[in-house]
Order: structure tokens, then sequence, then C-alpha cells
């Protein structure tokens, strides 16, 4: 698998925010979003056998593991193997996934972070709405939150998919872009069942600090 990079951190988002957690991120991505602060990620990385990979993952010793990137999915068929291999040695896995690729045929005891790309992504004609009849009570799916017209658009899908009775919902304020606050008085005015998602990792660490 191509690998960008392997680190510990706090896990800054999602309702595992606040548990320390070792993140493998992969290299490769097929969308382009407005707010990305992970670019680096769509060349920079190198090969790595599966093998290597659990063994820095169990070297790390933390049970929480969450895949990302990049998009892990456009590496697929590893990416299957990675998590069955993970979950059989006894850890928790998320999986963060940019909406676009095929959930389906991902081992169900893996948690899956549904990123649906809002408007203000510039990518949300790319989402694969097919992925929500995957999901898992366990699961979650996230909206990035850039403006009043992102959040209406979010709203409706949430109504339109039954999301709030599916699983979790996490609506996250793109940094720089839409303060906090402003997106908590709309989720509170309009009593929606979803979780406020900070990156608490932004918070801690800073806006710029990579391998966090």
């Amino acid at each position: 698998m191509k690998v960008c990079e392997i680190f510990t951190s706090i896990q800054g988002e999602s309702t595992y925010a606040g548990l320390p957690c070792t993140f493998v991120r992969l290299t490769g991505c097929n969308l382009r979003c407005s707010y990305c602060d992970t670019q680096y990620a769509f060349e920079e990385g190198a090969a790595h056998d599966i093998g290597d990979i659990i063994a820095l993952v169990r070297k790390a010793g933390i049970p929480l593991v969450e895949i990302t990137g990049g998009e892990p999915l456009m590496q697929k068929a590893e990416l299957q193997l990675l998590v069955s291999r993970l979950l059989d040695s006894g850890f928790q896995v998320l999986i963060e996934t940019n909406g676009s690729q095929n959930v389906g045929g991902i081992d169900v005891r893996a948690v899956i972070i549904l990123d649906l790309k809002t408007p203000g992504s510039g990518m949300g004609d790319m989402n694969d709405f097919s992925n929500i009849a995957c999901l898992k009570p366990a699961d979650e799916v996230k909206f990035v939150i850039c403006d009043r017209a992102d959040y209406v658009w979010a709203k409706d899908v949430i109504g339109r998919y039954d999301l709030q009775d599916r699983c979790t919902v996490l609506l996250s304020p793109a940094i720089g872009r839409l303060e906090p606050r402003l997106l908590s008085e709309w989720i509170i005015q309009d009593r929606l069942r979803v979780r406020l998602n900070l990156q608490l990792h932004k918070y801690i660490f800073g806006l710029n600090e990579r391998g966090v």
C-alpha cells in the first residue's frame, strides 16, 4: 500500500474525539475540496507491506486506529485486507472516507465515517449517496459546513435519508469560513439531533501542524 504517514495523536473528530489514536494516512485522493488541509497526501508517500503497517500500529500501543487519507478506498483491495487483519488483532478501526467511493465490502466490524461533500467544498457532485444504504448504527456521517447554504443543504440530506435515525450525524464548521458559535445556533434553533464536530487537534496543536 502507498502510505503517506503513520502517527499517533489525540483523535480530533467524531464521537471518538479526545481519545488517543494511531492514524494511518494513505496516499492519493480523487477529490480536491476547497478547504482541504492534507494536500500533501495527494502524492506524497511510500509503499509499505500490510504486515509492516500492522507492526508499526502494534508498536504504537494504542487500541484505536483510524485509516484516513487522501481517500483510503482508492486502495480498496489492500484496505480490506489491512482492516480485517487489524480487527482480528484486537484493534478498533475507524475508516474516514470522502463519500465518493463505494464502501461495500468493508469488514462490518469497522466504523465508517462517511464525509458527504457539501456545495461549499466544490465537490458536492461527487457524492455516492448509495453508500448510505450500507451504513450501520455504529457508523457516522459528517458534513463540513462552509456557510448557511451548506447547512440548509445538509439539513435536507439528513431529512431525505433519515440519517438521524440511521447513525450518528456530525456537523463540522469549516475553519476560517464559519464560526462554531453560528453553526451551534442553527443546530439549536432547528432542534437537529446531530453532534457539533470540532477539530480538536487544531485547537490543541495549531492549524498547520502536521502529524497530529
